[in-house]
C-alpha cells in the first residue's frame, strides 16, 4: 500500500461517519475504473485489522447495451489478490421507454438496481460505492442548478425501503489524488470508455469547481462543509450522472 494520504482520508471517512461496524458484509461495485478498483484495494486491506471485523465481496455489473469495455479477467485477478471473490452479472436497459431521462441516468439506474438484487443474495447489509469527494460536490452543484435544491450524495445512507445502507468511504477523498493512487498502484485503465463520458452535465460541473476554486482555493474545503452542514440527500437526482 502507498500513498499515504488517500490511505489516511479513506480510514478517516469510516470513522468520522461511521461506515462500518462488527459483522458487516459489504458489496463493492466494481466497474473496472480508477475510483472502484481504489475503493475495492482499501477495504479488502482494513479488512484484515481486527476491529471491526467484516467481509468484502465484489460484483461487476456487465451493461450489454453499451459499448465500453474492462478487461474481466484482469478484474477477476486483481479481486483474488485481494482475496475477494469476484461475482458478475449482466443487465441492460431501453433508452426508447423513458425519453425524459438520458442514458447515463438509465445506466446508473439499472446498474444500481442490479448491485442491489446481488447485496440481498450474497446476504450483504451494505453497498460500497467509489463516489469521491469531487463527485459529491459535483451533485450537490447539480441539485442546486437543476432541481432547485441544495443537496448531495451523503457518506453514509440507509435506505427507506430495504434493508441496506449505502456507504461512499472515499467520500474525503479529492479525484486528483485517486488518479495519483491508480498510477502508483498500476491499475489496468477500461479497454473502451464508455461513449457517454464527455457529454454530461457532470463534466459541465468539473469546470464550474475548477473555476470556483480559483476564484476561492479553499473553494472545496468550505463548500464540502456546507454540504456537510445541509445533511439533506437527494439520492436519485434526475441530474446526478447528467
Amino acid at each position: 500500500m502507498k500513498n499515504d494520504k488517500v490511505t489516511r482520508l479513506f480510514n478517516e471517512a469510516l470513522n468520522r461517519y461511521a461506515l462500518i461496524g462488527d459483522g458487516d458484509k459489504i458489496l463493492v461495485g466494481l466497474s473496472g475504473g480508477k475510483d472502484s478498483l481504489a475503493l475495492l484495494e482499501l477495504l479488502a486491506h482494513r479488512q484484515r485489522i481486527f476491529v471491526p471485523r467484516f467481509s468484502v465481496v465484489a460484483v461487476h455489473v456487465k451493461m450489454s447495451n453499451i459499448p465500453y469495455l474492462c478487461d474481466e479477467d484482469y478484474l477477476r485477478s486483481f479481486a483474488e489478490g485481494l482475496g475477494v471473490e469476484l461475482m458478475v452479472c449482466e443487465t441492460s436497459f431501453d433508452a426508447s421507454t423513458d425519453t425524459r431521462h438520458t442514458p447515463c441516468f438509465l445506466c446508473s439506474w439499472q446498474r444500481r438496481k442490479a448491485m442491489f438484487e446481488m447485496a440481498k443474495t450474497l446476504g450483504c447489509n451494505k453497498i460500497a460505492l467509489g463516489h469521491h469527494r469531487d463527485d459529491i460536490m459535483q451533485t450537490a452543484l447539480m441539485n442546486l442548478t437543476f432541481q432547485g435544491q441544495f443537496s448531495s450524495m451523503r457518506p453514509l445512507m440507509a435506505m427507506d425501503r430495504f434493508p441496506m445502507t449505502i456507504i461512499r468511504p472515499l467520500c474525503l477523498i479529492r479525484e486528483k489524488q485517486l488518479e495519483e493512487w491508480a498510477l502508483e498502484q498500476g491499475y489496468h485503465r477500461l479497454k473502451r470508455e464508455c461513449p457517454y463520458n464527455d457529454a454530461t452535465r457532470r463534466n459541465d460541473m468539473k469546470e464550474v469547481v475548477a473555476m470556483l476554486e480559483k476564484l476561492n482555493p479553499e473553494f472545496a474545503y468550505t463548500f464540502y462543509r456546507a454540504i456537510e452542514k445541509n445533511g439533506t440527500p437527494l439520492e436519485y437526482s434526475n441530474n446526478q450522472s447528467q
